[in-house]
């Protein structure tokens, strides 16, 4: 039977930057990512209508898939990292900020990623999976996942690193700062600041009254991160927010911590429900669900640079009917996948992003008011020594 063309031309163009140690596992791992493409699914049954060239009873087909995620060799830094490093070459010397958090599978494992903030969503930049019930994970669990993040960051990055509160650690503050990285993280109600003026005070005893902010620049928490805080109490958002940034605050720091929750969540509900419905695996394995993700993320990866490359030629229309773009680039470039595949016309020579930061997907006129919505507060307040 003839080779599929989508995974004739995924192979062809992967092994441009994938050296893998058997040219085997280069066919499995394009195979895989066709797969993955075309059936929109994680779970590896789904995956055995588009393995058919191979002549294969579907018994043979699952146990070569098993063994396909749990060899050792399959990994991110012989296969995502170095197709990764291509997709964000524009970006030496950029100021980029990047997202870390965590996601729960089955009650069972925890999904760590550290994932780069663009066009609205989210690239991940590194990741694994380990068997952790819990949302919470300590820095020694999660340093290796930011070491694995540094090494593909193109050269001279200006990074800002976002994080909710669970991440409140000093032991991960003074390795950014060693790093030479910014960051805005999240801070607890109970955490102890000690105040330019000499006091110390929790956070929840430095929230403002309703409608207002407070800025207080250069503080001291967990004995000796030196950062600064803002404090903010609105009412439409629910509770009374808090960050700590390594920069000196302003009003532009809630802005800028807001992208994580325009880039880190979508991204993970793309893993579970919006694209590729990993909840449906039968994997409970920490490795195999390691490499499953790692396998996604190259699927979306490519989809998300197809989706960005039909937007930039001004076809997005035949596939987006909104007034602006409604489809984040990876929904975009699934569509226009199967557009292809069902035109027989060849998959486009994947091609680097460009270094600026595209607006996000805007799907409907409430949501792009509420984007375009300024925030007022009645009073700021900041405070100093």
């Amino acid at each position: 039977m003839e080779l599929p063309q989508l995974y004739r031309q995924l192979e062809t163009q992967l092994r441009q930057y994938v050296l893998p140690k058997d040219r085997r596992h280069l066919q499995g791992y394009a195979e895989a990512v066709a797969a993955i493409l075309q059936s929109g699914s994680a779970c590896l049954s789904h995956w055995l209508p588009f393995l058919d060239h191979r002549g294969c009873g579907a018994r043979a087909h699952m146990e070569r898939l098993s063994y396909l995620v749990h060899n050792e060799h399959i990994n991110a830094t012989r296969y995502y990292q170095p197709l990764l490093a291509q997709f964000i070459a524009e970006f030496e010397g950029e100021s980029l900020v990047l997202t870390l958090d965590t996601s729960i599978l089955w009650d069972t494992f925890c999904l760590i990623e550290v994932c780069l903030a663009w066009g609205g969503r989210s690239i991940t930049l590194a990741q694994t999976v380990i068997r952790h019930g819990s949302a919470t994970v300590g820095f020694e669990t999660y340093r290796r996942v930011l070491e694995a993040a540094q090494t593909v960051l193109p050269a001279g990055a200006q990074v800002t690193l976002l994080a909710d509160r669970g991440f409140e650690h000093g032991e991960l503050m003074r390795w950014l700062d060693q790093q030479q990285w910014d960051w805005v993280i999240r801070a607890k109600s109970d955490l102890i600041v000690h105040l330019a003026s000499g006091r110390q005070r929790p956070v929840r005893a430095l929230l403002p009254p309703a409608e207002e902010v407070y800025l207080f620049n250069q503080v001291t928490v967990l004995d000796d991160i030196d950062c600064h805080l803002a404090t903010a109490h609105l009412s439409a958002a629910g509770e009374p927010w808090s960050v700590l940034s390594k920069q000196p605050v302003s009003l532009q720091t809630f802005a800028l911590y807001g992208q994580r929750f325009g880039g880190i969540e979508p991204h993970f509900k793309d893993y579970k429900s919006a694209a590729f419905d990993i909840l449906r695996s039968h994997l409970r394995d920490a490795t195999a669900l390691t490499c499953l993700i790692m396998l996604l993320d190259t699927a979306a990866l490519i989809a998300l640079g197809l989706g960005f490359f039909t937007m930039h030629l001004g076809q997005h229309t035949r596939l987006d009917w909104h007034q602006r773009r409604g489809f984040s680039f990876l929904q975009l470039g699934l569509r226009e996948l199967s557009r292809l595949r069902y035109q027989h016309l060849p998959l486009p020579s994947l091609s680097p992003l460009p270094k600026c930061n595209p607006p996000p997907a805007c799907a409907s006129i409430r949501k792009q008011q509420s984007g375009d919505y300024r925030i007022e507060f009645s009073r700021i307040t900041r405070f100093s020594g």
